[in-house]
């Protein structure tokens, strides 16, 4: 009896528990963009996500708060129709990101203050305005998916259950409806905007939210893009990285003065890129029918192209694994170079190891976007929690991939499909030149082997950009994926 009454003790006070509500903080604020004042409102804070639930006992239905989802959401003031008005859902990657990283780098109208070439500044760190945002041509909504940002799964469920390509897709996909039914967006022109896995994301929900909620889209903006996860994994018989890889290779040499200085970067480029589709993956395919003489030549080629010895390709079986260039390339000079942009320079405590220790790029950017996030939700947008803003969060690992156990993650089939079931679906991919975690040669072979009808290839446009991973960060090529990316929001409605 003692057992009993104690369950329904908890039972009740369970019952009586106050459910998570939204919390939202609204400011008004002004921007100048192309030369031109924008006045704006803001939107910031966590909206309840909720699942249909069924009491079978008392036949009645209801909805279960499953997770808390932080967003911040800016919109144009005085901008006319609402069905007019174009609309953007961001995010970033990982996965892990928040997406702090697309908001206050490039999309926003606030933005970090870098060097000009994106590298750290003295701290303490600062914000400006940001006059490349894309505001004067969308609304835009940042969104930081469960486990990132101030984003939580709600007291009782389990965060790992938000933790998988499946239920990622989904818990993003309803948030976006959710708000669109909220803000009577439905009619307005409707585009995705993800940067590195959030171009995964971005991918699956262009599938997921035409299927599920019939919400149809005008376009996605990928930025460092990697659909099929083939082209990136360096397995044992999977030889596909070695040959897409090594035109970023090849940037990267000729960025560090190692190799091609005697000709422009895109013309160099031109030579890696039929090396690597031609000889180099013939070589690959024949393996041990290589004879001695067609071995050495391609070894030679290879170092040609990459800066790297001939010796140090030879012990490579002719495969140059990503993380050995990195920690290769510059060893003469006790430096390595970046994986998100082969721009930046890593010290290392040895120069005997066979990876490096860190990436720049991420060291670089770290510091700044974190205190620059922290004083402006709080002092500019006046949301406040004491919750850590999981800027790049761990809590998220291992990630499940479970919907492609077996196999490689690929969502380029999933887009195909909704760009054919939808003709009016515009795609557009940002590449930097020196970003090798997602080479730009291995998102054109994606792009190349989708499998879309002729009729629908006008409906896929690229930019090139001579930085890395995060591109915007260059202020050379910010200028220039902020016209790009105007073109094309206004060429996709």
């Amino acid at each position: 009896m003692a057992e009993e009454k104690k369950q329904a003790e908890q039972k009740k006070e369970k019952d009586e528990k106050p459910s998570p509500q939204d919390h939202l903080v609204v400011t008004k604020h002004k921007v100048r963009i192309g030369g031109r004042e924008i006045r704006y409102t803001v939107t910031a804070g966590t909206m309840v996500l909720k699942e249909e639930t069924a009491d079978r006992e008392k036949e009645s239905e209801g909805e279960k708060p499953r997770a808390q989802v932080f967003f911040v959401a800016y919109t144009k003031d005085g901008a006319g129709a609402r069905s007019k008005r174009p609309i953007t859902f961001s995010f970033n990657g990982g996965p892990g990101s928040s997406s702090v990283w697309l908001h206050l780098g490039v999309l926003g109208p606030r933005r970090v203050v870098l060097t000009d070439e994106g590298e750290l500044p003295p701290p303490p760190f600062k914000l400006t305005d940001n006059q490349f945002s894309i505001l004067d041509e969308t609304d835009l909504v940042f969104i930081d998916p469960v486990s990132t940002g101030y984003s939580r799964a709600v007291e009782g469920q389990k965060p790992r259950e938000w933790h998988d390509f499946r239920r990622d897709i989904e818990s993003v996909g309803d948030f976006i409806r959710l708000y669109t039914t909220r803000t009577n967006r439905w009619l307005s022109p409707k585009f995705l905007a993800g940067e590195s896995y959030g171009t995964t994301r971005a991918a699956g929900l262009s599938g997921y939210l035409q299927e599920r909620h019939g919400l149809y889209l005008n376009g996605l903006m990928l930025i460092s893009a990697v659909l099929d996860f083939t082209t990136i994994a360096f397995d044992t018989n999977n030889e596909l990285p070695f040959v897409l890889y090594l035109p970023g290779y090849a940037a990267a040499a000729w960025y560090h003065k190692k190799a091609g200085r005697d000709q422009p970067l895109k013309k160099f480029l031109k030579e890696a890129e039929e090396f690597a589709r031609g000889e180099y993956l013939t070589a690959l395919m024949k393996g041990n029918l290589l004879t001695s003489e067609e071995r050495g030549h391609i070894a030679s080629e290879l170092a040609r192209f990459t800066g790297l010895s001939t010796e140090f390709i030879e012990r490579t079986d002719l495969r140059i694994v990503d993380q050995h260039c990195f920690k290769e390339l510059l060893r003469d000079r006790g430096q390595t170079i970046g994986r998100l942009d082969a721009r930046f320079l890593g010290l290392d405590r040895l120069g005997v190891t066979e990876m490096p220790e860190y990436d720049p790029l991420l060291t670089n950017v770290m510091g700044p976007y974190t205190a620059a996030f922290y004083d402006y939700v709080r002092a500019d947008l006046k949301f406040e929690s004491d919750l850590p803003y999981e800027i790049l969060s761990e809590k998220v690992w291992p990630w499940s991939y479970a919907a492609f156990e077996n196999r490689y993650l690929n969502v380029a089939e999933t887009m195909r499909k909704a760009m054919t079931t939808n003709p009016h679906l515009k795609v557009f991919v940002a590449n930097g030149y020196y970003d090798l975690g997602t080479p730009y040669f291995a998102t054109e072979y994606t792009f190349n082997h989708l499998g879309l009808h002729e009729s629908l290839q006008k409906n896929i446009s690229m930019g090139y950009y001579e930085a890395g991973h995060m591109m915007y960060i260059h202020m050379p090529s910010l200028k220039k994926l902020k016209t790009n990316l105007a073109k094309f929001i206004n060429n996709a409605m």
